[in-house]
């Protein structure tokens, strides 16, 4: 699988179909396997932060959530694809888990979150088995409590629930350094760590209308919603900035 490195960040250059394809080839794999969802600011964060660049770069599927990241690596003439989105390709697993009866753990969100979703989830896929669901506040490693009783009791249910799909919301960095951690302790074939998704199949968050999905402002809306975020967003000009007047910074 072909990538762009973006100040370090390994980014698959997929399609959303091309995504698709290969977790529908990890569901029929025998080992679990990981997906990482970088937009712009996550890379803006890991590119100082060799141990975050780690734990991204080790997933087996990076896939391009931001539309700064396809502009950055456009202007510097080693463009992707498109943008694939954590909550796209979320639904995609859950159209094939439909398809194919597969069974799925919720592990993220605000206490009932998980549970909404999975309860909004089965009016839409009811072929899906929903095998268990938890909320996110819990001592683990995501907040340096390795190890922790919360962590391993949490890694026992799950594994004694055997699902073939693991969501994990829990927000970045700390769903990646969740997944990175306990990789290797638990059952099931695919776990993407994706953010936000939970609420929106929960209904307590919207996601942004088409409009503003097809143009790639999605951003804006949220912008719009949450003017609170501001400081986060300055993080975008930011790094077209370095884009612009910094060489070598994609490859």
């Amino acid at each position: 699988m072909k990538n762009v490195n973006i100040f370090g960040v390994k980014i698959d250059n997929v399609t959303i179909d091309g995504a698709t394809e290969i977790v529908e080839k990890f569901l029929n794999g025998d080992s679990l396997k990981t997906i990482c969802t970088p937009n712009t600011e996550i890379v803006m964060a890991a590119k100082d932060d060799n141990n975050l660049k780690e734990i991204i770069n080790q997933n087996d599927l990076i896939i391009p959530d931001g539309i700064g990241l396809i502009y950055g690596s456009r202007i510097k003439k080693k463009p992707l694809k498109e943008r694939v989105t954590g909550f796209d390709l979320s639904i995609k697993l859950l159209e094939i888990a439909n398809k194919k009866g597969y069974r799925l753990f919720l592990l993220g969100g605000k206490d009932g979150v998980a549970k909404r979703a999975a309860e909004n989830i089965l009016k839409e896929y009811p072929n899906i088995k929903i095998t268990g669901y938890h909320h996110g506040y819990f001592k683990g490693s995501h907040i340096g409590y390795e190890d922790h009783e919360d962590e391993l009791n949490l890694i026992h249910r799950i594994n004694g629930a055997k699902p073939d799909i693991i969501f994990v919301g829990l927000g970045f960095p700390k769903q990646e350094i969740w997944i990175a951690k306990n990789k290797n302790r638990l059952d099931g074939k695919v776990i993407i760590g994706n953010g936000g998704t939970m609420d929106i199949l929960s209904g307590d968050s919207k996601r942004a209308p088409e409009f503003f999905q097809k143009l790639g402002l999605e951003w804006l809306y949220r912008l719009i919603k949450e003017p609170s975020r501001i400081k986060r967003q300055m993080v975008l000009p930011k790094f077209m900035l370095y884009i612009l007047f910094s060489k070598d910074v994609i490859q």
